[in-house]
């Protein structure tokens, strides 16, 4: 497990030299790739010097987006599968071998079982190119209550949930990006990630909460930094993601008002502090 920076997730703005003078200046051991300006560079230069970069820069990959555009129409969903083989290989070839999108909660166009096959059916084919490169999927289930309570159809929430919905799609490459704040907003527990293994957790998102609300009425982008309020237990949280041998990318996601109004340069440092308390909290430092 290491920590990684992903200067969108904190609000910041940059490209990936910037993102990585910031990365290495907090003391961050990996950073995200941008596959589509990775691929824009690869273009005009080449896939060697993108290498030798990364290289330079003495980082890890973490994840790359999810290029398909799965929840659009069906003209955008084919049209962008079209380009997932050159982007999969792309980062293969720079060796990113893990990429994530998100599921939505609910519906309100959609019937659970209606919503299940679409599901299998949209990530099923690219699943399938993905394993072609050695990429594995994780898929983010979206735990709190409030982000579905005004839908027509609820759908997949949860992190039992969210394995079933990867077991149907059927490829072997598919596990979750395991977010701690929708851990605890679906209310799972530190026993549930005991029965994790290694291969279910594809990436992992790292937040706190706020204090002083029940966990039914926590809104989404009301976050807190890790650490920050001690309400998530990530000490005994990343206990249990090292003993079942998690080895990838460890990502702060706040949505938090205080870090996107600092510098760049203080943003990053303060994300990579928080994380350095959950190393200590959970014996990892």
């Amino acid at each position: 497990m290491f920590k990684n920076l992903s200067p969108g997730a904190i609000g910041i703005s940059a490209d990936m030299h910037q993102g990585m003078e910031l990365a290495k200046h907090a003391g961050f051991d990996g950073l995200d790739l941008n596959i589509g300006e990775a691929s824009q560079i690869a273009e005009e230069k080449s896939v060697g010097y993108l290498k030798e970069l990364w290289e330079e820069a003495g980082l890890k990959m973490g994840t790359w987006g999810f290029p398909v555009a799965w929840n659009g129409s069906s003209q955008q969903y084919y049209e962008s599968l079209s380009r997932l083989p050159a982007l999969a290989e792309l980062a293969a070839e720079l060796g990113c071998f893990r990429t994530a999108t998100w599921v939505p909660p609910s519906s309100n166009e959609r019937s659970f079982q209606e919503n299940w096959d679409f599901h299998v059916g949209r990530f099923g084919p690219a699943a399938e190119i993905l394993r072609d490169y050695g990429h594995s999927l994780g898929l983010e289930f979206i735990g709190p209550r409030t982000s579905r309570a005004n839908a027509k159809h609820g759908f997949v929430f949860t992190m039992d949930g969210m394995l079933g919905l990867a077991a149907a799609i059927g490829t072997g490459n598919v596990g979750l990006l395991l977010d701690t704040w929708h851990w605890y907003t679906c209310q799972s527990t530190l026993s549930d990630l005991q029965h994790l293994r290694r291969e279910d957790v594809v990436c992992l998102h790292v937040n706190d909460a706020p204090q002083g609300i029940h966990v039914e009425d926590q809104i989404d982008n009301v976050r807190c930094m890790p650490a920050e309020t001690g309400v998530i237990p990530l000490g005994e949280f990343f206990k249990i993601l090292h003993q079942i041998g998690y080895d990838g990318p460890a990502t702060v996601e706040p949505f938090n008002e205080r870090i996107r109004q600092m510098s760049p340069t203080d943003a990053a440092q303060a994300t990579k502090d928080s994380l350095d308390t959950v190393w200590e909290q959970a014996g990892l430092a």
